[in-house]
């Protein structure tokens, strides 16, 4: 059984006429496995993620999580389900800039609530250090770089320690050598934690370091590959 599912997934927002976001679209996501989801502007590809993380309802078909349809759940259950098995990184981080590093590493962790203070920002250290930020637990965002900040956010992500990370274009705004970091970081928490790991990108050089890329156009999946390289860092000789 794969860790997360789409079968004839549909999202169409009502108008005159409808606007149709993704349609009759079928994949799979296993454990350990860094996917990509490539295509043209306009394409679906971030309402794919969308509808894959749950932060969007279906309006046809199904996402299956360990096999059960958890993409038509109301909201609260929803919102249970992300802050207990998703990590999101987005293209801009999103960090709250009156917080520090470790506080904003820590805010999953408090609403979900399983950890008290201590072990929360014990975790929220841990995570920090192994985004090579040990010392900068207690810089506010304007006072890190940009692949600083984003690697905050991937910390973030992984505070609740879940099965799937989420990326919508994570590297957009970032330059080649943080692009490069960014994306071994992915690919190691696929293949050393068997984390899933589905990035939304433009940049086909990213894509070709997944271990599966979903090519989209017009709303449907029109091609699944299998490849995965190391990507090159064109900062080094």
């Amino acid at each position: 059984m794969s860790l997360l599912e789409a079968r004839d997934l549909g999202r169409v927002l009502p108008g005159d006429p409808p606007a149709t976001l993704v349609t009759g679209a079928n994949l799979a996501i296993e454990p350990g496995s860094f996917t990509t989801i490539v295509g043209p502007s306009g394409c679906g590809k971030s309402s794919m993620l969308y509808l894959l993380g749950l932060i969007d309802r279906p309006t046809s078909g199904a996402v299956l999580l360990d096999g059960e349809d958890v993409g038509r759940l109301d909201g609260d259950a929803r919102a249970r389900i992300r802050l207990e098995r998703f990590g999101f990184v987005f293209q801009f981080h999103f960090l709250l800039p009156e917080f520090s590093a470790l506080e904003n590493v820590m805010l999953p962790m408090r609403r979900l609530g399983r950890l008290g203070i201590a072990a929360a920002e014990a975790r929220g250290r841990a995570l920090l250090a192994d985004a090579g930020l040990a010392g900068k637990e207690d810089k506010t965002p304007d006072r890190l770089s940009g692949g600083e900040r984003q690697r905050v956010a991937i910390a973030r992500a992984l505070a609740n320690d879940p099965a799937l990370i989420l990326g919508d274009e994570p590297t957009g705004n970032l330059d080649s050598h943080n692009s490069v970091r960014v994306v071994e970081t992915f690919r190691a928490l696929a293949h050393d934690q068997g984390r899933a790991v589905v990035c939304v990108t433009h940049d086909l050089s990213i894509a070709a370091a997944a271990d599966v890329r979903i090519s989209m156009l017009d709303g449907r999946v029109v091609g699944v590959e299998q490849g995965g390289s190391r990507m090159a860092d064109p900062t080094r000789p």
